[in-house]
């Protein structure tokens, strides 16, 4: 199975944007796959492009990148990888969609500011828009650390959080396909949160948790011998604590290469209410992140993961 065919790279030319490039050249070329690179020019519905001003505010951002994709194709040929280029008009997160949509990418690459706090609240981010309603996977990259000198793009070990639920053994799905290109290494991770005490205090509560954390073993023992059995090298790990925090402390100390993660693709007052821990990640996670949200991997495609719980040992 060919996962990956079509590339879609959306670039506002930023210092971020700038280095998730030279991540969409290493998939095209791991792949074999085509590479398309757009440029969004933020123009918002209501406005008359024929206005005067508005017309010469299109021709001078239109004018600005197409020099700036010169560069790009210039980039991409001296990568030995071709590319074709396409300049769009509207709104960011919707372009990109709609190009996604129209392409039938597999794989969309974008750069993040990994905005946080006060700045990601009232500016937002295309990014996590992009994550939350792109057809396709999404792989998010931040610009390099100041003072970081830029390093060959070799992506060797991939971790992969998950908390069992069906979008998140799809993503572990969608990384046994993505990691065997690469000869990348897969290490498994769930968070075991601490438990809740009731007002009695009693030591059921604790019981539970030990329960729990036999029983989560041997789902990640299976899982991990799936991969083994496709001549994947991988391992697992349980962590106690909170899912994001945990996450992100875990990858720094290892450092990953890149995370691949499933997300629920929550919007508007769901995704306010209960957060997102993919959103987390593409703020605060020091690699890369390919969020996948959904995927469709053939009517013939037979699963390397499973979707239930394959031993006896569960919550009965």
């Amino acid at each position: 199975m060919a996962l990956i065919k079509r590339v879609l790279f959306a670039t506002d030319f930023s210092a971020c944007a700038n280095r998730a490039m030279g991540y969409a050249l290493v998939m095209a070329s791991a792949w074999k796959a085509d590479l398309c690179v757009m440029t969004v020019l933020e123009f918002y519905p209501g406005m008359d492009p024929d206005y005067t001003v508005n017309k010469m505010y299109l021709d001078h951002l239109r004018e600005e990148a197409s020099r700036q994709m010169a560069a790009v194709e210039a980039r991409a040929k001296a990568a030995g990888q071709p590319v074709t280029i396409r300049i769009e008009t509207g709104i960011p997160s919707q372009a990109v969609e709609t190009v996604a949509q129209t392409l039938k990418a597999d794989l969309l690459v974008v750069g993040t500011h990994g905005r946080t706090g006060l700045d990601h609240v009232l500016i937002g981010s295309t990014a996590e828009r992009v994550v939350r309603t792109a057809p396709c996977p999404v792989l998010t990259v931040k610009a390099e650390k100041s003072g970081m000198a830029a390093g060959i793009l070799n992506i060797k070990r991939i971790v992969v959080p998950i908390d069992l639920s069906t979008c998140s053994l799809d993503a572990l799905e969608y990384a046994a396909q993505f990691a065997k290109p690469l000869g990348a290494s897969l290490t498994i991770l769930h968070v075991l949160e601490p438990v809740a005490y009731g007002l009695d205090f009693s030591l059921s509560h604790a019981k539970e948790w030990r329960e729990q954390r036999t029983y989560l073993e041997k789902r990640l023992t299976v899982l991990t011998a799936c991969l083994h059995a496709q001549g994947l090298q991988a391992e697992s790990i349980l962590k106690p604590g909170l899912p994001a925090d945990s996450i992100v402390s875990y990858i720094t100390q290892q450092g990953f290469d890149l995370m691949i993660m499933g997300t629920h693709g929550r919007r508007g007052i769901s995704h306010v209410l209960v957060g997102s821990v993919a959103g987390a990640m593409l703020r605060h996670a020091p690699c890369p992140v390919l969020t996948v949200r959904q995927f469709d991997f053939g009517a013939d495609y037979q699963r390397v993961m499973p979707l239930g719980d394959p031993s006896p040992v569960g919550n009965s």
